[in-house]
């Protein structure tokens, strides 16, 4: 902390996140400036893809911390388990004094099988010991060890019902399906447990490939979640400078429904000629254009190049 001061208006903060998938192999992703760009022309153009499930589910569960991803998959899952317990027992212990390290490393676990959903502290800590203050004590704790990350409510401006709580992701796939005990093998469409809980994983990743992308955008963008109580819902909307959205929604399945376009259409009239695209992500092999400014895409295009 001394050090910190001593630096006051000298020093930029530099939020360092995993790897990219762009990164890891070795190619520049361009869907996000292709979307601001022309969105109906950069669709029209995309050939089928060709990754499977299978694939997605090693990527997702590998995520993207360099270190884990040299290793095999048990080795990775050892270092997971190291990287967890270090933080917990030793990376705490610089930053601040705790009674309960067992309790910090439980409510991390209650967030992991919350990842990509609504943070209702009353909620998901139901059961464990203290109170609602130490909770919220520890969810920052985890926020400062960049265990965890939330994706605040956005558009609450845009109507009075629109809900104010954020979301919470652990900060990398790979982490979560670990801290899940989430492996490519288990997700299978006939374990419907594991493929509920990889769902919410899916859209963790997605997040993080999309914050990975905005951040090196050369201009501000502000990232979140919307959420009415009538039952609207965009996994994730991101603002730019100039009031403009793009907005997605990630499912995990191949197809998408009536229901899965519901909230991209709601808010698409809200915001008019300010919603840019509407993207729905999906593990099937189409690009197509489902009706006015709003797609369907592979969740490959956020890191496959396109022409």
């Amino acid at each position: 902390p001394r050090t910190a001061e001593a630096l006051t208006g000298r020093v930029h903060h530099l939020t360092i996140l995993p790897l990219s998938q762009g990164e890891i192999g070795g190619v520049t992703e361009n869907l996000l400036p292709l979307l601001l760009t022309d969105p109906d022309a950069s669709v029209a153009a995309l050939p089928s893809s060709s990754t499977t499930r299978q694939d997605y589910a090693e990527r997702i569960c590998a995520g993207g911390f360099p270190l884990a991803l040299r290793r095999s998959a048990i080795d990775r899952d050892r270092w997971f388990a190291d990287y967890i317990s270090q933080s917990v027992e030793r990376d705490v212990r610089e930053l601040t004094r705790i009674r309960d390290r067992q309790l910090l490393r439980e409510v991390l676990n209650r967030l992991a099988a919350r990842t990509a959903s609504i943070l209702d502290i009353s909620k998901a800590m139901s059961g464990l010991p203290g109170e609602r203050k130490t909770h919220e004590n520890y969810i920052r704790l985890l926020e400062d060890l960049f265990l965890v990350r939330r994706l605040p409510a956005w558009g609450t401006t845009l109507a009075s019902r629109t809900v104010k709580s954020p979301k919470v992701h652990v900060v990398d796939s790979g982490l979560a399906a670990f801290l899940l005990g989430l492996s490519p093998g288990k997700v299978t469409p006939d374990n419907p447990s594991a493929s509920t809980e990889f769902g919410h994983v899916v859209e963790t990743f997605v997040f993080g490939e999309l914050s990975k992308q905005a951040s090196w955008l050369e201009e501000s963008v502000t990232l979140g979640h919307w959420r009415t109580r009538e039952g609207d819902e965009v996994d994730i909307v991101m603002e730019f400078g100039d009031g403009s959205v793009l907005a997605f929604e990630v499912k995990s399945g191949e197809r998408t429904s009536t229901n899965d376009v519901k909230g991209l259409k709601a808010l698409r009239e809200r915001l008019g000629k300010r919603f840019i695209a509407g993207v729905i992500l999906t593990t099937g092999p189409r690009s197509y254009t489902l009706e006015d400014r709003i797609h369907v895409l592979p969740t490959d295009r956020l890191w496959r190049p396109i022409p």
